[in-house]
């Protein structure tokens, strides 16, 4: 088998596992597998030595990266109005499977320009490192910055249901203090409750944008409603805060820092938890602090109990 044909099977491969996770309900590991796939056809698209796949072909993986793109997105946002089906990402397969030969309009009329790379996990970290050496090599430009996605409007989710004996929780994400806090730009949370394995255990939300900056604080005053009974949460489990912001010169969505909160850390009233270095450890094996400087985040909690 030739190069570019193992190419288009791990393709093929990525899209069934990306469409299956999807079909189960599976939607966190969904989307990671959608924004890898995405972003190896953008690679090979913008690869200057690509030479296994005409232009034609080219722009039709720009378009079917596009629809995972789209479909990752309906996934993260509840609220949206302009869904992308799974069942209209299903009729791509064919075309994926079939990229040497297909020749035929492409279903969907979507516009092929990426606003905002896509990363597989891990790969922010080598565009950061990039970004700081660009920097110290005092590599500056001055040209505008093409137009980007609108401010992200959050994806909170409303309170469950309260049930007989047991505790819901409700944290208010007040503010988060960061030396550079001025410099964020688009700053929100992403908050998830994961097992000891870094599993999710809830639906992952998102804040709206910060409401404010002000010194060295980021101002959110937003309240997220935790999507489980606190009594039905495992031993072990922890609530994960990642702080994000928009890099304009590397075009994408980074993690600058998180923090977490454990089960015995819940109870009513205000908390101030620390700030840890990502990439994000889920499993809390390798934590290193941000700073030794007095900057935290800033929570109050609120138990709601059905008696």
């Amino acid at each position: 088998m030739s190069d570019v044909n193992k190419t288009i099977q791990k393709w093929h491969a990525s899209f069934r596992k990306g469409t299956d996770f999807d079909s189960w309900g599976q939607l966190v590991e969904a989307i990671d597998e959608y924004q890898i796939l995405a972003r190896q056809l953008q690679k090979e698209v913008q690869s200057p030595n690509s030479s296994d796949f005409t232009e034609e072909q080219k722009k039709t993986l720009v378009k079917i990266a596009t629809c995972l793109e789209l479909r990752s997105a309906s996934l993260q946002c509840t609220q949206s109005t302009e869904e992308f089906k799974l069942e209209e990402l299903k009729k791509l397969e064919t075309i994926i499977q079939n990229i040497l030969t297909y020749n035929k309009e492409f279903p969907y009329d979507v516009q092929p320009v990426p606003l905002r790379k896509i990363l597989a996990p891990g790969e922010e970290e080598n565009l950061e490192l990039e970004e700081e050496e660009d920097a110290a090599a005092g590599a500056g430009s001055t040209e505008a910055f093409p137009p980007r996605a609108p401010a992200s409007q959050g994806t909170l989710l409303p309170r469950l249901p309260s049930e007989p004996g047991m505790s819901l929780l409700t944290l208010k994400i007040e503010k988060i203090g960061l030396k550079d806090a001025g410099q964020c730009i688009d700053p929100y949370m992403t908050i998830s409750v994961k097992d000891v394995n870094g599993v999710d255990l809830n639906p992952v939300q998102d804040t709206p944008v910060a409401s404010r900056k002000e010194d060295t604080y980021i101002h959110f005053s937003v309240e997220v409603e935790i999507q489980r009974h606190v009594e039905k949460l495992p031993k072990g489990a922890a609530i994960f805060f990642e702080f994000k912001h928009y890099k304009p010169k590397k075009r994408f969505t980074s993690t600058k820092c998180f923090a977490f909160m454990e089960m015995d850390e819940i109870k009513p009233g205000p908390i101030v938890i620390e700030l840890y270095k990502k990439p994000t450890d889920f499993k809390r094996k390798k934590l290193q602090l941000l700073t030794k400087k007095q900057l935290y985040l800033h929570l109050h909690q609120t138990l709601h109990k059905d008696s």
